[in-house]
């Protein structure tokens, strides 16, 4: 079992409190860093009449990955941007019948680099992310979505 730290802790109340969805799927956020964000869900809230989770909360999930990652790698700037997700595309590979994790890992050192330097001299950047939901040791599902940043 993986232990949360404070930062993770702090992360979870600030996504229940702002994004009042998270803690409805009974989110948690086990590791938030800037190698990895894995966030897990109970299969009870989430279940569905086939006595699987759901589809729009797999998404939802997967999507809350790469939103927690954008905001820690840019929680440190002056101004926090605003984080939103532009466009999605979700593939269901496996039933979810149990609990589950979602773990979003960084793209590449360029990529990151071309979406801060836009961010920077735009005042927006978009990012494509790709997280996967894992259940049983299996990916479950995957999600690309791109993500875009405006500056506030």
């Amino acid at each position: 079992m993986i232990m949360c730290g404070p930062v993770e802790q702090q992360l979870e109340k600030y996504l229940h409190d702002h994004i009042p969805i998270s803690q409805a799927l009974g989110l948690k956020v086990l590791v938030a860093g800037p190698e990895r964000v894995l966030l897990s869900a109970p299969l009870a809230p989430n279940i569905n009449h086939r006595n699987t989770a759901f589809g729009g909360s797999i998404a939802a999930v997967a999507t809350l990955a790469g939103w927690t990652w954008l905001h820690v790698m840019l929680r440190e700037r002056s101004s926090l941007p605003r984080v939103v997700i532009r466009s999605s595309k979700i593939d269901y590979l496996l039933p979810i019948d149990e609990d589950f994790t979602a773990e979003l890992r960084p793209p590449n050192d360029e990529a990151y680099e071309r979406f801060i330097e836009s961010l920077d001299r735009r005042g927006s950047g978009r990012l494509s992310l790709t997280v996967e939901v894992i259940c049983r040791g299996e990916v479950a599902a995957t999600l690309e979505g791109e993500f875009v940043a405006i500056a506030t």
